[in-house]
């Protein structure tokens, strides 16, 4: 079972005392799902990209700005589902997120498709 609270609080230093402001571990993987803590010091981003299949952030420490679809920012304790479209995620002060992802069909939904 993982520790969230530990976890972001250990990618939150490794984020502040890093060159590029960022520090990410993979929590989950199982199958097509990815849990991710994503750790940004404020200012710092991830850049523009394209969404998976499925996604939700969870802030869990700070505030961040998603931007792309239309922004949001999220504070800590929310939870937002991003859209399809590309976006980018600002840190509006050191945070750390939870992010889930679906990123594509098992081969077995593929056949069945």
């Amino acid at each position: 079972m993982a520790d969230l609270v530990a976890i972001a609080r250990q990618h939150l230093d490794l984020a502040r005392s890093g060159d590029n402001g960022r520090s990410a571990e993979l929590l989950v993987h199982d199958g097509v799902l990815r849990q991710s803590v994503i750790a940004l010091t404020r200012g710092s981003e991830l850049g523009e990209h394209n969404s998976p299949h499925a996604a939700s952030l969870q802030v869990l420490v700070g505030s961040v700005e998603v931007t792309g679809q239309p922004a949001t920012v999220v504070d800590a304790g929310s939870l937002v589902e991003l859209t399809h479209e590309r976006h980018a995620v600002t840190a509006r002060e050191d945070s750390v997120f939870l992010l889930t992802t679906v990123t594509g069909l098992e081969p077995e939904q593929v056949a069945r498709g």
